[in-house]
């Protein structure tokens, strides 16, 4: 890594500070500050305080839905996955360069490079000066705790997208120093995440309260082991990944196979479930006899004990401004694909392939599982008018073909949407882009449920379907809605490991996890080739036909199992080895 490519973020001291904030956002409120430099900055405990709380800022980056954001057109993951279609498909946006399977080290998005680095260099500017800085020695602790924890997320962020990457410990180079660029292997990698994490956890709270929720706590430190671990076992990094041998082998993966490796994940997220701190949040009272109403109300709400670490956020409309209807405001995608909408099972859990599930081809959405209508916006998905007190069937893809006929809607197929279907997952259904109101969320990076899922997968590939896995699954499947939620008795591991890829499928939806898990899986081949669908309603009188029409051919190559280093920074840093296959 040349000394070009890490300090060109020098100035991100001095530009954080100089932000003044415009709304309230709790801890992350940017302190007013002017002609500081790095002295005065660390004198001073305000100002310290801030520059932390400003590596906060971007925690949430690779899940953001507005993550890539080009020529007026904003998606994230799910638009780079078989989970949603793009707002624009002629745009060269990152998130087409992924569904076309047309990315390479040349115009890949260089954010997972850059954001990840620019942050990891200002921890380790606050951390050579944490020492002078006039804070507590409780909270100098406390402090250390959590840039230490932002640094680990950073790198474990850099982990899923390229494997090992130079690890820069607590260095702040000057422009006389020679920085090397040369990656550190995968193990290095993983070692130095949970090491950094274990740190963090002994000088954290279990949870964070009050005026100091949002801020990192040990649950959330215990939490990224698990994801991290869950990674490293999976098939993606083990036995050399994709290299084919040679230098990469330990770099991108680990050179070898380690079934305890599965061992050392299920132990991790168990280590989180046995704080006792965090559960799924339910709601009983709020839609009486809705089953399953806690799943949509969990995602906007502020505080809740399913959150394990979340991007704090002021009142807003974020994902209501991207997401919704254009009637309601919304700009415009990404797009849910038919291929999600199936994915769903009916309520009695049961596939809606399966003959005894009850499915009907003629009243698709009838009887599903209650998330599909908490995730998902399709035909006669009942919302609230604007203007209007009573929820109504919103008929968003009625067209001037209908008989009687009707006005052109612009939420319509081919009009608002071009695949007939809208994201709902959540989205403040008591908020409407284009009104007054705005939603309490913030969203989740961590939560309860994934660290469930972690458990049960890392546990069934060790063990086997183990009575501790059913429960896991179980619980998931309990608050969702499902009816009977018990999965069938008996299952293989390879039956529930089918059961759990589809439980995180469904479950954590639009959540930035579908990306990658079919990635460490070495399932993507399968499921980014190929032809995605919408849905086209169609009405004449009371007769409602349903038409499936192709949308996008998605393409894959083995070589996306990993995304790129930026070509700029190879050609900076010849020993910046690059990615298989690329």
């Amino acid at each position: 890594m040349k000394k070009e490519n890490y300090l060109r973020v020098a100035g991100f001291l001095l530009a954080v500070l100089l932000v003044t904030s415009c709304k309230k956002n709790g801890f992350l409120d940017q302190t007013v500050t002017s002609s500081l430099d790095e002295n005065s900055t660390f004198s001073d405990s305000a100002n310290s305080m801030a520059f932390l709380n400003n590596i906060y800022v971007n925690i949430g980056f690779a899940s953001d839905p507005r993550r890539f954001n080009a020529g007026g057109f904003a998606a994230g993951l799910d638009a780079s996955s078989d989970e949603a279609e793009g707002p624009n498909a002629s745009s060269t946006n990152g998130f087409v360069q992924f569904a076309t399977g047309s990315v390479n080290p040349t115009v890949v998005p260089d954010d997972a490079w850059n954001i990840p680095y620019t942050n990891i260099r200002a921890v380790n500017q606050f951390l050579r000066h944490l020492p002078g800085i006039p804070f507590s020695n409780s909270l100098k602790l406390r402090s250390a705790g959590e840039a230490r924890f932002l640094r680990a997320w950073y790198y474990a962020m850099m982990l899923q997208h390229y494997g090992g990457v130079p690890l820069l410990g607590d260095s702040v180079f000057n422009t006389s120093q020679s920085i090397s660029a040369k990656r550190n292997s995968y193990k290095e990698c993983v070692d130095y995440i949970l090491s950094e994490c274990d740190f963090a956890a002994t000088n954290l709270p279990v949870t964070q309260s009050g005026s100091l929720y949002g801020r990192v706590s040990k649950g959330a430190c215990l939490a990224l082991k698990s994801r991290v671990l869950l990674f490293a076992a999976s098939p993606l990094f083990n036995s050399g990944g994709l290299s084919g041998g040679g230098e990469l082998a330990s770099v991108v993966a680990y050179p070898d196979a380690d079934p305890n490796r599965w061992k050392s994940a299920a132990d991790a997220a168990r280590a989180v479930i046995l704080l006792n701190a965090y559960d799924l949040y339910y709601d009983s009272t709020g839609m009486p006899g809705e089953l399953g109403y806690g799943f949509q109300k969990l995602f906007f709400q502020r505080y809740t004990t399913e959150f394990i670490l979340s991007r704090m956020m002021g009142q807003n409309k974020y994902l209501e401004s991207l997401w919704d209807a254009p009637s309601r405001g919304g700009s415009g995608g990404p797009f849910p694909y038919q291929e999600m909408v199936n994915a769903f099972p009916m309520s009695n859990g049961l596939a809606i392939t399966d003959p005894a599930s009850g499915y009907d081809p003629n009243q698709p959405y009838r009887n599903r599982d209650p998330r599909l209508n908490y995730s998902i916006i399709h035909d006669s998905t009942l919302r609230t008018i604007f203007g209007a007190n009573q929820p109504a069937p919103l008929m968003l893809y009625t067209n001037t073909a209908v008989n009687p006929p009707v006005a052109a809607s612009g939420d319509a197929v081919f009009k608002g949407t071009p695949t007939g279907l809208y994201i709902f997952k959540m989205m403040d259904p008591t908020v409407i882009n284009n009104g007054l109101a705005e939603s309490a969320r913030c969203l989740p990076l961590m939560r309860y449920a994934e660290v469930l899922l972690n458990f049960a997968e890392a546990t069934n590939e060790f063990a086997g379907p183990t009575t501790e896995v059913f429960q896991a699954v179980e619980a998931i499947r309990r608050r969702a809605g499902l009816r009977p939620y018990a999965l069938p008795a008996g299952l293989s591991k390879e039956q529930m490991r089918a059961a759990i890829h589809l439980e995180r499928r469904i479950e954590l939806a639009y959540e930035g996890h579908r990306f990658f898990d079919v990635r460490r899986w070495l399932v993507a081949e399968q499921t980014e080739n190929l032809q995605m669908h919408g849905m086209e309603v169609k009405r004449n009188g009371s007769s409602v036909t349903y038409n499936v029409f192709n949308v996008r051919k998605h393409n894959f190559s083995k070589a996306m199992y990993l995304w790129p280093i930026p070509l700029k920074e190879i050609a900076k840093s010849p020993e910046l080895l690059q990615n298989p296959l690329y």
